[in-house]
């Protein structure tokens, strides 16, 4: 076993590899022209680019076959086992690509070869995100653990920007030839550090968290007994999937075709409006510390149903300070959402099938609805000739997410043992006579058992949910 690991590491360590993850969805994207001149036949340059973004699919699909194999090494035999394969599973990969040579070189094994690299990386993807927050918030402070799962998520959204950012930066300091001959091979080599640093970091963390027993058949005891909370975590990350690819994927090319923006002006406003992101989802992060996940998401995916129709009414605009309202908009609402979620899904799962149950009703979810939003809101807007109707799908969405939340009862939140004894330890002193001077590690242990309380929730009240909830869990 590894050597006890603070919870700054365990942060960090999880942050490296979803900066990693999404760094390298980035670039693919980014050089995906380029990358399908070099490794597909040069007949059609359409069928290039068709066959590029094929393969970038492929890696879309293998996340839920990852969410499964990577969830039951980290159920089975320890979430840090499962975060080394995950991630050597993308820096390896992601660095082959960078020095795998083209169809002139190889012929039809160069696309074979790609293919296989990217539906490895697909794994990596499929465990990478949900096995990293579930290790994360479990070993973060109890009272912290809406903020550690904030910074998950947000380290996604910062490889994105990384790899923007470079790819960018070599376009625009390269002439073409050079670009399309060596250039796109830097960012792919460079992930490779990513990777590295990541390994680092992950080397000798704690096999297990303190009491919580590993399952010996996770993926089996997931099915059988646990289909309830993964349709619940699947349902409550349509959001994630849906309204992140609309709203800060597809709506790049919604600019330049419906509102006839210039590409580069678009891509700008699309790129600050994710930097925004950012302090939004630490923000929600840090309310659902304050005064529970629930509250945070239930008011975030109403504000995001209510104002999805008139935020895209401001983008659906000439002016460019409309525009930047209408996305910036959606910054707000959605960066609160997905900051809050993460802590939130892992308390929804048993621990013992935690990361086996989340990456698999997770990735559905990021596979299917993520992979068709573009698509569905392109097709929706020929068929429709309503240049709004993209919010529609999101409304829709909203209300799923919603749905999701209802569903979720304060009497199913699996409890860890160690938060079991931490509230027995409080019932006690209480029951001895004593009364709790700090009123906010009162409301930390109750938000350890999925209770929301508010700051101003009278304390007896809330002690008295507490007895409620351990008498459950005895």
């Amino acid at each position: 076993m590894g050597q006890p690991v603070t919870a700054r590491r365990a942060i960090l360590s999880g942050v490296v590899g979803n900066v990693l993850e999404w760094f390298d969805f980035a670039i693919y994207g980014f050089f995906a022209v380029t990358i399908g001149k070099i490794f597909f036949p040069q007949e059609d340059p359409v069928a290039q680019v068709l066959a590029a973004f094929g393969v970038f699919a492929i890696g879309f699909l293998m996340r839920p076959v990852g969410g499964i194999l990577l969830g039951h090494i980290g159920d089975k035999h320890g979430r840090h086992k499962a975060m080394l394969v995950s991630v050597i599973l993308m820096a390896v990969p992601t660095f082959l690509v960078g020095i795998l040579p083209g169809y002139e070189t190889l012929g039809l094994a160069a696309p074979v070869l790609l293919l296989l690299l990217r539906m490895l990386q697909g794994l990596s993807v499929g465990g990478e995100y949900t096995t990293s927050i579930v290790y994360m918030i479990e070993n973060a402070h109890p009272g912290n653990r809406g903020l550690a799962g904030s910074l998950s998520v947000m380290g996604a959204v910062g490889g994105i920007l990384l790899g923007s950012a470079v790819g960018a930066g070599l376009a625009a300091n390269l002439s073409e030839a050079d670009l399309q001959q060596w250039g796109w091979r830097v960012p792919f080599v460079l992930g490779l550090l990513l990777g590295l640093a990541a390994i680092y970091l992950r080397r000798g963390l704690h096999v297990v968290p303190v009491g919580i027993k590993l399952s010996n058949s996770p993926f089996v005891e997931s099915i059988k007994h646990h289909r309830g909370p993964m349709l619940q975590v699947a349902g409550l990350s349509v959001i994630n999937a849906t309204v992140f690819q609309i709203t800060f994927i597809y709506i790049v090319s919604w600019l330049e075709t419906v509102d006839g923006l210039p590409p580069q002006t678009a891509l700008q406003i699309n790129t600050v409006s994710m930097a925004a992101l950012l302090p939004m989802m630490l923000l929600g992060g840090w309310l659902s510390d304050r005064v529970g996940g629930k509250p945070v998401l239930v008011t975030a995916a109403v504000l995001i149903t209510a104002l999805a129709w008139p935020l895209f009414w401001l983008m659906h605009h000439s002016s460019l300070p409309l525009i930047y309202a209408g996305q910036l908009g959606f910054s707000v609402v959605l960066g609160l959402y997905i900051g809050a979620q993460p802590a939130y899904i892992v308390k929804v799962i048993a621990p013992h099938v935690r990361c086996t149950a989340l990456g698999l009703g997770y990735n559905i979810t990021l596979g299917l609805a993520g992979g068709l939003s573009p698509m569905t809101a392109t097709w929706l807007v020929h068929r429709t000739h309503d240049d709004l109707s993209p919010a529609y799908i999101i409304i829709v969405t909203g209300l799923l997410a919603l749905l999701a939340l209802w569903s979720v009862r304060e009497s199913q939140m699996p409890v860890d043992p160690g938060h079991l004894a931490r509230a027995q330890e409080l019932l006690a002193a209480v029951d001895r006579g004593g009364v709790p001077s700090n009123p906010m590690i009162v409301n930390s242990i109750a938000r350890s058992f999925g209770l929301d309380v508010k700051a101003s929730a009278p304390l007896e009240e809330t002690i008295q949910r507490i007895r409620h909830a351990v008498n459950r869990a005895s």
